[in-house]
């Protein structure tokens, strides 16, 4: 009983703390009012929609963080990123759409913020109606191209990101290819990393590691907003009040919020979503209809597929899941197709049979093996080998993937076909598939999909 009682009084008291210290942090939010005056809005529709936009205001940020991170320039008052974070009715669920910056939409009549002149309903690129109208065009416009109603407008800036992810003590990103980009000064190699604040930014801001370019970026942003839902659920912030106060006050007083997302919506996000684990989010892009659509006085723009968008919006209306329901598989995801990589296996052990086993569990995966396994020179080998051609690497690093602690061995002169020599640590093949790099174009990815996999 005293026990009990105990436990009782503790989480009164927690959630007493957890109250004063949100409360106390209302008056830190930047308030807007992105809403106002606004008529004639989409109807309301089960859960909440968030209009999540990032813009590339820098002026807060400090001289060595501008040369570290590539930072310098003058900001264009427009926005990087557009989502909707769509929260379900029972906050078990939240669903994220990308909006292209550059897509191809229409703003409604308005007032421009910046010269005062009354504009007619014109065709702009998407990021450029908050250049014109700010966060309320920037509604305006949006509602206008989903028929979503927003319930409540989140503004980061490039300071309040990097304190979000510092505050959590970093994100772990992986990548199954190298990432550089000369412009915002990224650079990854293959494999696993934790990134600070500025090395995120990075991340997510870079367009030119790939032809994907700005749809490229926008599933860079997806991933990273999957691994800081997994280094926040898995941290404990959202259960212990003091943590939730310091990450909340250092994000919260730096961003800008419409003056509805207040104390009272801030605890009940926080308890709802203390459940929440990666799975529980999921990612996609709107479906885009044609790429490089010409606008006269605007330039190339991404124009949506009005149908496919439309099945995607209603579903987000009627609060449905966009993931369908499917069986979580353990395959990994890796550059290079299996089918696309030819393979001779070697038994480097005397363990007879072992050379068809690794053979055939390879074959099953796709990779294109000679389906006629020999027996290696040293037959005494600890460790299993790939050995490749330089030239062949992302082929042989996509192989290893498959070989769990497997060593990559370059043979120079080798030619594409990749030789697998199996040692004694081999225990089993590893499923192993290509990234899909328009995959977050058409199709949505949950979180615990993209995530890192366990160590």
């Amino acid at each position: 009983m005293r026990v009990a009682t105990a436990l009782s009084v503790a989480v009164l008291a927690a959630a007493g703390v957890g109250h004063a210290v949100v409360t106390g942090l209302d008056s830190d939010i930047h308030r807007i009012d992105p809403f106002k005056d606004m008529k004639n809005r989409p109807a309301r529709g089960h859960g909440m929609n968030v209009l999540l936009v990032g813009t590339d205001g820098r002026d807060r940020i400090t001289a060595r963080e501008k040369e570290e991170y590539r930072l310098g320039g003058a900001p264009c008052h427009c926005t990087d990123t557009v989502m909707i974070v769509h929260l379900s009715e029972d906050r078990r669920r939240a669903s994220v759409v990308s909006l292209p910056r550059d897509s191809y939409a229409e703003t409604p009549p308005h007032v421009d913020r910046t010269t005062g002149d009354r504009h007619k309903a014109h065709p702009v690129k998407l990021n450029a109606a908050y250049a014109e109208g700010g966060p309320q065009l920037t509604v305006r416009t949006v509602e206008k191209m989903t028929d979503v109603k927003i319930d409540h407008y989140l503004e980061v800036d490039f300071i309040s990101f990097m304190k979000t992810v510092d505050v959590l003590g970093g994100v772990r990103i992986c990548t199954v290819r190298p990432l550089k980009d000369t412009v915002t000064g990224l650079d990854l190699a293959t494999g696993t990393h934790d990134l600070n604040g500025g090395q995120a930014l990075q991340y997510v801001r870079s367009r030119h590691v790939d032809g994907a370019s700005d749809l490229g970026r926008m599933q860079r942003q997806q991933r990273f907003l999957a691994a800081l839902i997994a280094r926040a659920t898995s941290s404990g912030v959202l259960l212990n009040p003091i943590r939730f106060r310091d990450v909340t006050q250092s994000v919260l007083g730096s961003v800008r919020a419409d003056k509805g997302f207040g104390t009272n919506e801030l605890i009940a996000l926080g308890r709802a979503m203390r459940g929440f684990s990666p799975s529980s989010s999921e990612f996609t892009t709107v479906p885009i209809g044609q790429m490089g659509y010409a606008v006269k006085g605007i330039g190339s723009t991404l124009k949506w597929d009005p149908k496919k968008a439309g099945r995607l919006f209603r579903t987000l209306r009627d609060d449905k899941p966009l993931a369908p329901h499917r069986v979580r598989s353990k395959v990994l995801s890796v550059d290079v197709a299996p089918q696309q990589i030819r393979v001779q296996v070697e038994n480097g052990t005397m363990t007879s049979g072992l050379g068809r086993r690794v053979d055939s569990g390879l074959a099953g995966t796709g990779f294109r093996t000679t389906r006629a396994p020999v027996n290696a020179q040293d037959r005494t080998l600890r460790r299993t080998v790939v050995r490749y051609d330089p030239r062949w690497d992302r082929s042989a690093k996509s192989l290893a993937a498959a070989l769990p602690g497997s060593e990559l061995h370059a043979v120079t002169g080798q030619g594409p076909l990749m030789k697998v020599v199996v040692g004694a640590d081999f225990s089993a093949v590893r499923k192993v598939r290509a990234e899909d790099p328009a995959r977050g174009e058409f199709d949505t990815v949950t979180g615990d999909e993209v995530i890192c996999p366990p160590a």
